[in-house]
């Protein structure tokens, strides 16, 4: 899939990462926000979908229009999505909810089944803490793989790419080495099964 380089509402912004390639099996990363999503395509690929304050509700079109054709484009085995936060104020909900319901009803409508993570099993999952920074994470995803994320001071890209290598090392196709210990914070998901070639 090539997309183009300047990150607007209809044209997100790609950032090729370099981890090895796990023969097979293609996941989709997800960490869903209404004004930045970030992805982490198959290939290794991140990237956002920005969205403005003045589209209103059509932000979750346009979300929904991307995400549709990087699935047709990249037929992912599966997805993972960062679920809510358990504590989040309540006009954020409503936004955020909304766009949950619309991704997860295009993942269904596509055949793509999909885990939720808890934020804090991510956090765990990546740097051995439930409650680590932003910043710690993109350190930990550096240490793991060299990746770096340019433009991406909330951390999307960096999240999206946490939840596809979580899938590679649930699915037993890990895209780097880490103990044992942190791997097993993915227990606590509940998995989807997958025919994986």
């Amino acid at each position: 899939m090539t997309l183009p380089a300047l990150s607007t509402p209809d044209r997100p912004l790609v950032v090729p990462t370099t981890p090895r390639q796990a023969s097979g099996l293609r996941v989709l990363g997800l960490d869903l926000s209404i004004t930045s999503t970030g992805i982490a395509l198959p290939t290794g690929a991140t990237c956002r979908i920005k969205t403005r304050t003045r589209d209103a509700d059509r932000r979750l079109c346009i979300i929904r229009d991307h995400l549709r054709r990087i699935l047709t484009e990249h037929q992912p085995h599966c997805a993972v999505i960062e679920d809510l936060p358990t504590k989040m104020r309540p006009t954020a909900v409503k936004g955020v909810g909304a766009l949950h319901g619309v991704v997860k009803a295009e993942l269904l409508d596509a055949g793509v089944p999909y885990a939720m993570v808890a934020p804090a099993t991510l956090k765990s999952y990546a740097c051995d803490h439930g409650r680590a920074e932003k910043h710690q994470l993109a350190d930990a995803a550096y240490l793991a793989a060299g990746a770096t994320f340019p433009d991406d001071r909330g951390g999307d890209q960096c999240d999206a790419w946490w939840l596809r290598a979580a899938a590679h090392h649930h699915y037993d196709r890990p895209l780097f080495d880490l103990p044992a210990a942190q791997r097993a914070r993915l227990r606590k998901v509940d998995w989807p099964a997958i025919t994986i070639p």
